[in-house]
């Protein structure tokens, strides 16, 4: 009978141990990781310092390794003329390009009608484009279906 007892004790403790560590992240105010899927080039540097960026920031990186971005980049309608190097997914929009994680998390909580954030091309000093002291003035542009643009943030 002894021996039930410590079975029955210990499948009661180990319970309780996994509702508490189920239960920390919240207690301690926590928040759980936003997943990212990003798609980039394979061979592409820049996009994997932004990944790393975006991971450092909290986001969960599921890194997708393409040679064709152009059909990525039409499959979520990014405009030609906003284009830059990775495209990446986040709750429910499309970032494209060097965008910093502060104006994602910002686009995620304001949630405005569009399809996403774009910096065009691949400015000096953007996150992943770290070029030392250098650092070119820019736009964060949303962007809609309709290919409309406006500035978001400029940096």
């Amino acid at each position: 009978m002894g021996s039930a007892y410590s079975r029955r004790e210990f499948l009661i403790r180990g319970a309780a141990a996994a509702a508490a560590a189920a239960a920390l992240p919240s207690l301690l105010g926590a928040k759980a990781a936003i997943p990212m899927v990003v798609y980039k080039d394979p061979g592409c540097g820049c996009c994997n310092t932004w990944v790393g960026l975006m991971r450092s920031a909290g986001f969960e990186v599921a890194a997708r390794d393409t040679p064709d971005m152009q059909s990525i980049k039409r499959r979520y309608q990014v405009p030609g003329a906003l284009a830059s190097c990775h495209t990446a997914l986040v709750g429910g929009y499309v970032v494209e390009g060097h965008v910093a994680a502060d104006l994602i998390t910002r686009l995620l909580k304001e949630k405005p009608k569009v399809l996403g954030l774009a910096v065009p091309g691949m400015p000096a000093g953007s996150p992943g484009m770290e070029m030392g002291s250098r650092r070119d003035a820019y736009d964060v542009l949303t962007f809609d279906a309709a290919g409309k643009s406006a500035v978001f943030a400029k940096r």
